[in-house]
């Protein structure tokens, strides 16, 4: 027998009865209509070249993909380096006042705030590139999701009285780093503080306590309808 004409399974094709369309014979049902197809024994020859043409789409599927993953990797790891080139780390005891605020959060049981924080999270003192591009209002901090890089300000380190104020607005940037918006920050922040220990008994007359109270209420009115006069805060 002359083997240049014996034909490999995927050199045969099957052509559907119901609507014409040339399979491959290794289908059950025609790819365009679902039809069950002939037995083997109706298999035409799949010429050789389609079979090349469907490798070769594949492989330049495949190396498309691969080049765009490529080329967007290359893009997001130069974006972070300049973002941390453009700004400054922070200072020794600026470092230490971190730590301690995000060993409160853990200490309170907020662990997924205090991992990314502790372990993810590159902490800068100035805004970098980007920041000052695109501004901010005043805050204490700021943070780039998903670089996880927070600017903290000289706000941060000198206007919260303890702590565990600083806590709380780690707490809020901690939320950022994990992928929310400014409103559902607010609104886990407000809701956690007195896990965190930041109540009303003793933070009610600092700067921090009474512009997140104003905040969470103007955004959160219905946390603030509670208690027998109906205006006491939920939480």
């Amino acid at each position: 027998m002359d083997q240049g004409s014996i034909q490999s399974p995927h050199q045969l094709r099957r052509k559907c009865a119901h609507c014409g369309l040339v399979n491959a014979a290794a289908d059950e049902l025609c790819r365009r209509c679902g039809t069950a197809l002939a037995n083997d024994e109706t298999a035409e020859p799949l010429p050789a070249s389609a079979e090349v043409a469907t490798t070769a789409k594949k492989r330049g599927f495949l190396k498309r993909l691969t080049w765009v993953l490529g080329a967007t990797s290359i893009i997001l790891v130069i974006w972070y380096a300049s973002l941390l080139i453009t700004s400054d780390g922070l200072q020794p005891d600026e470092r230490q006042k971190v730590a301690a605020a995000i060993g409160l959060l853990q200490q309170h049981g907020l662990n997924p705030e205090a991992f990314v924080l502790k372990h993810l999270t590159m902490f800068r003192r100035t805004d970098n590139w980007w920041n000052r591009y695109i501004g901010h209002r005043d805050a204490y901090a700021a943070t780039n999701f998903p670089f996880e890089i927070v600017t903290l300000y000289p706000e941060f380190f000198d206007v919260p009285v303890d702590d565990c104020e600083r806590a709380a607005v780690l707490l809020h940037e901690g939320r950022h780093l994990l992928g929310d918006g400014e409103e559902a920050a607010l609104r886990s922040t407000w809701q956690n503080k007195r896990r965190l220990g930041w109540t009303v008994d003793r933070y009610k007359q600092t700067r921090v306590w009474d512009a997140t109270e104003r905040l969470t209420k103007a955004q959160f009115p219905y946390m603030f309808q509670c208690g027998a006069n109906g205006q006491t805060d939920c939480y």
